[in-house]
Formats: C-alpha cells, sequence, structure tokens
C-alpha cells in the first residue's frame, strides 16, 4: 500500500499495484490512439461508377458519329457521373482487449500521482446544480483545469460542471486514458479510489 494526499491533509492509502505501477508509454499510446480512432465516424461515402443510377446503354455507336468514344453516361468525366475514388463507409476501430486496456489505466494513474496531477478529495462539496458553488470549490482548490471523477453520477456536480470548458465531470464508468491526460489534474472522490482499485487491481 501506498499513501496520497488528500485535499483535507489527511494520508489515502492506495494500491501500489493501481497507483504506483511503470508508465508504459507505448501502451497507452496504443490505447488512446484506439480511443480516438473508435470515436471517428467513417460516415463519408460517395459513389462511383458503379453505384450511380442509369448509364447501361451505350451512349451512340462507336464509329462515325465524329464524337468521342463512350460506352456510357455514367463514367467519372461525365456530369452526373460517379466518383472517380469514391469514399466509403470505413469503421476505424481499432481492438483493444482488457488487459491491454486496464495495464494502460494503470499507467496513467501512475503517472499522475507521481507528477502530483492526481487529487483525492473526501467529497465535491456541491449540493446544488449551481455553476457558481463549483466555481467555489474549484477556486479554493486553486485548479482550474480538472477531471472530477465520483463513484456513480452525481446530477448536481454534472450540471453544476456542465458550463465550464476546461473541467469534465463524469463518475468511474466514463473515465478513460485519454480524457485523464487531456486535462491538468485528476480529482477523485475516495468513493472512485475504492472503486477504481477494485476494478484495476
Amino acid at each position: 500500500m501506498m499513501e496520497l494526499q488528500s485535499k483535507s491533509g489527511a494520508a489515502v492509502s492506495v494500491s501500489e499495484a493501481v497507483f504506483d505501477a511503470p508508465y508504459n508509454e507505448t501502451l497507452v499510446h496504443q490505447v488512446v490512439t484506439a480511443f480516438l480512432a473508435g470515436a471517428r465516424s467513417g460516415n463519408s461515402a460517395q459513389k462511383n461508377r458503379a453505384a450511380v443510377r442509369g448509364g447501361g446503354a451505350k451512349p451512340w455507336r462507336q464509329k462515325g458519329t465524329g464524337r468521342a468514344r463512350a460506352g456510357t453516361i455514367r463514367g467519372p468525366i461525365w456530369r452526373g457521373g460517379g466518383i472517380t475514388f469514391a469514399s466509403a463507409k470505413r469503421d476505424y476501430s481499432k481492438k483493444v482487449n482488457k488487459k491491454m486496456y486496464r495495464g494502460a489505466m494503470r499507467a496513467v494513474m501512475s503517472e499522475l500521482a507521481r507528477s502530483g496531477r492526481l487529487t483525492v478529495v473526501d467529497t465535491v462539496p456541491v449540493t446544488a446544480p449551481k455553476s457558481r458553488d463549483l466555481r467555489e470549490v474549484m477556486k479554493s482548490w486553486e485548479i482550474d483545469n480538472a477531471l472530477i471523477v465520483d463513484a456513480g453520477m452525481n446530477d448536481n456536480l454534472h450540471l453544476a460542471g456542465r458550463n465550464f470548458p476546461h473541467i469534465t465531470t463524469t463518475d468511474v464508468d466514463g473515465i478513460n486514458p485519454w480524457l485523464m491526460l487531456k486535462h491538468k489534474n485528476v480529482i477523485l472522490t475516495a468513493a472512485a479510489v475504492k472503486q477504481i482499485e477494485e476494478r484495476l487491481s
């Protein structure tokens, strides 16, 4: 077991396996890349000459008209024809197994703890869905860019944090390596720490 300092000043005992693991940059890069690739829509689609409607008949005979030879009116050089290198729908997602994902999560958690970017709090004292309340809390903590993670979805905290461009609120189910690295600080409630230890140990 190791200890992390909380905002209240008390030391919080946490698992070394989760919060003191070596940083594997290659693994983290692979998992973050796969996460971002999976978020791509891949919906871009155009029609090639086989997909456009019409063009089944030869528009005029091969010889004798004085016009260029043409076999279809739906070739790429014709108005209304198909696109030469038509884009198609794609699935950009990459496979990441559970062992890799958990390893990346442990590596990121540990690196944040070592660099002083990980903060543990007993609770986030926001009792109403008011941005003003959360602003006062963040001001008292001297933090302006953070990912706040609670054990469960806290509606008051979620609604209070929606207006801040550099603050994200979520529960343990919603965290991932990219989201943690995106913010300057990560704030975990004590209950969230316990859930994370159970999942990553």
